[in-house]
C-alpha cells in the first residue's frame, strides 16, 4: 500500500509564495507519474500539475507561469511552488501518485489564499 503525505499548506496573502510538499512511501514513486489536484468547495477536483518519470510537466491553464512542479527521487518527494496566489487558488490539493492502473491519493491539504 503506497502512503503520500502532504505538508505545507496554510494561508496566504494574495500574491505571496508557497510550497507543498508530498512525500510517498514507496520505492515505485520514481517510476510513478506525480500530480497535484485541487477541490474547491461546491466545485470538482481539477488537476493543477502532473510530472512523469521522465520530467516532463504538465500544468493548468489557470496555474501556467505562476506554478512550478517539481520531484526529487531521492527524498520520494514531489513538490508544488505556489507563486503570485489568488484567491482563486483557494482549495484543498491533493497529491496524487499514478502508474498504469495503480491510483493513489493523499490526505490533502488546505491552501486559503486571502488578504
Amino acid at each position: 500500500q503506497v502512503q503520500l503525505v502532504e505538508s505545507g499548506g496554510g494561508l496566504v496573502q494574495p500574491g505571496e509564495s508557497l510550497r507543498l510538499s508530498c512525500a510517498a512511501s514507496a520505492s515505485i514513486f520514481r517510476i510513478s507519474t506525480m500530480g497535484w489536484y485541487r477541490q474547491a468547495p461546491g466545485k470538482q477536483r481539477e488537476l493543477v500539475a502532473s510530472i512523469t518519470s521522465g520530467g516532463t510537466t504538465n500544468y493548468a491553464d489557470s496555474v501556467k507561469g505562476r506554478f512550478t512542479i517539481s520531484r526529487d527521487n531521492a527524498k520520494n518527494t514531489v513538490y508544488l511552488q505556489m507563486s503570485s496566489a489568488k484567491a482563486e487558488d483557494t482549495a484543498v490539493y491533493y497529491c496524487n501518485l499514478r502508474l498504469m492502473s495503480a491510483n493513489y491519493w493523499g490526505q490533502g491539504t488546505q491552501v486559503t489564499v486571502s488578504p
